[in-house]
């Protein structure tokens, strides 16, 4: 399969549309979101052959990642009906695989992100358990060099305080306060735009593999490391 190219109209439809987000437009120039669509949906196809290469991706295709741009503004307090931005998300087959990839595409935010955003309570608990047992190794994991110009810092959404049963001056609170488990990198608009963007995007998801990796096997073993699938 040829490699696929975000087009720059593919991204001026997303410039226009946040400018003019109701349906009258956007049933007028149905035919340009179209267009655009089957360009996003190319290069997720890409992208996910590449994936694949190196990775087991249960999604089925470019296609079935992608989200919809139509919102859903019930319990929303902004009402414009469309999301001005091209995303999606890839899920890791098996049991033995967890984490995800999310890649969002917009002008002047376009990311991708990996990781674990929403653990069950069970999942959570184990997390934290090795993270309270084992925080020299979340230590070494986040000091890599490739994790640190790639990413930074984990992100995502912590408690204000302490969770139940950790002291408040446990030497990992920092990391046990965390209810998501996240990385994340940023690319410009020029990078979007450029041929090898797709091979950007897949290289920096399979540099997510040792964060993934790491977790997956907390979450499929117990505290003595024993399996549990």
């Amino acid at each position: 399969m040829a490699t696929v190219s975000i087009k720059k109209e593919s991204i001026d439809f997303l410039k226009v549309l946040s400018k003019n987000n109701n349906r009258d437009w956007f049933t007028e120039h149905k035919h340009h979101y179209t267009k655009a669509h089957e360009n996003i949906i190319g290069f997720a196809d890409a992208l996910l052959i590449e994936m694949n290469k190196h990775d087991h991706i249960e999604t089925l295709s470019g296609k079935k990642s992608l989200h919809r741009i139509y919102k859903d503004v019930r319990f929303s307090k902004d009402k414009t009906p469309y999301n001005p931005r091209w995303s999606g998300g890839f899920k890791r087959a098996t049991k033995k695989l967890r984490g995800g990839y999310y890649y969002n595409i917009a002008p002047g935010n376009s990311f991708v992100s990996g990781g674990f955003w929403g653990p069950v309570p069970n999942d959570l608990q184990r997390i934290r358990e090795d993270i309270d047992l084992n925080y020299d190794g979340w230590r070494k994991l986040f000091s890599d060099k490739t994790m640190v110009k790639t990413f930074g810092e984990m992100v995502g959404e912590q408690l204000s305080s302490a969770p139940r049963g950790y002291a408040k001056d446990h030497p990992a609170i920092d990391l046990l306060r965390y209810k998501q488990f996240r990385v994340r990198h940023n690319f410009t608009d020029k990078e979007v735009l450029s041929a090898d963007f797709v091979y950007n995007v897949n290289d920096t998801f399979k540099k997510m593999r040792p964060f993934f990796n790491y977790i997956s096997e907390v979450l499929t073993t117990d505290a003595n490391g024993v399996s549990v699938i």
